[in-house]
């Protein structure tokens, strides 16, 4: 089932994620949902708090890219509970976007090694490094867990020219492709 993504001004989207359990109602189903929806909105990467749910629950899936990129083919993975344990390498520069803020894209800077501890969809734990392209996606949706947003990461006079279109959002007119849960204007 397609899901509505939460968009910027949502309280929920501010909040620091629960962790979950192993006996977390309708898990399977969620993350089904959570794929679907990524997916039909042409996303990288969903955050539970983008549709509404405080939870540590993310969903990643690359194979879109794997024209260009043929290292993530049939790459869709669940991350449960996710943690950085650290961060290294340098720190570079994308653009970045966001189910939650559509029409935004600005340049962000995020260090291009992570090493993360996390649990799959059947609760066995992981612990990885990870790095370039994916290193940046975990860090954006993992950021969502923590009530942060990637303006956050931007400077004062960046934040400030994007205020028009914040603005818009928070007045429940934002437009996009997919369905979305607006703040009521």
């Amino acid at each position: 089932m397609i899901l509505p993504i939460y968009t910027y001004g949502q309280a929920v989207l501010r909040k620091e994620a629960e962790d979950i359990t192993p006996d977390y109602p309708g898990l399977k189903e969620l993350l089904e949902n959570m794929f679907d929806t990524m997916e039909r909105a042409d996303g990288v990467g969903l955050a539970a708090p983008q549709i509404g749910l405080p939870i540590r629950v993310v969903t990643i899936g690359l194979d879109a890219l794997s024209e260009d990129f043929p290292e993530f083919k049939d790459f869709n993975k669940a991350y449960i509970n996710p943690v950085i344990l650290e961060t290294s390498g340098e720190e570079v520069s994308m653009d970045e976007g966001c189910l939650s803020l559509p029409g935004v894209h600005e340049a962000v800077k995020r260090c291009s090694v992570i090493k993360v501890k996390y649990l799959d969809e059947n609760f066995v734990e992981h612990e990885e490094v990870v790095e370039g392209f994916l290193a940046r996606v975990m860090q954006h949706e993992f950021d969502h867990l923590d009530g942060k947003l990637f303006i956050d990461h931007l400077s004062t006079m960046r934040k400030q020219m994007i205020k028009g279109k914040l603005n818009t959002m928070l007045k429940g007119k934002a437009r996009s492709s997919y369905k979305m849960k607006q703040v009521k204007s």
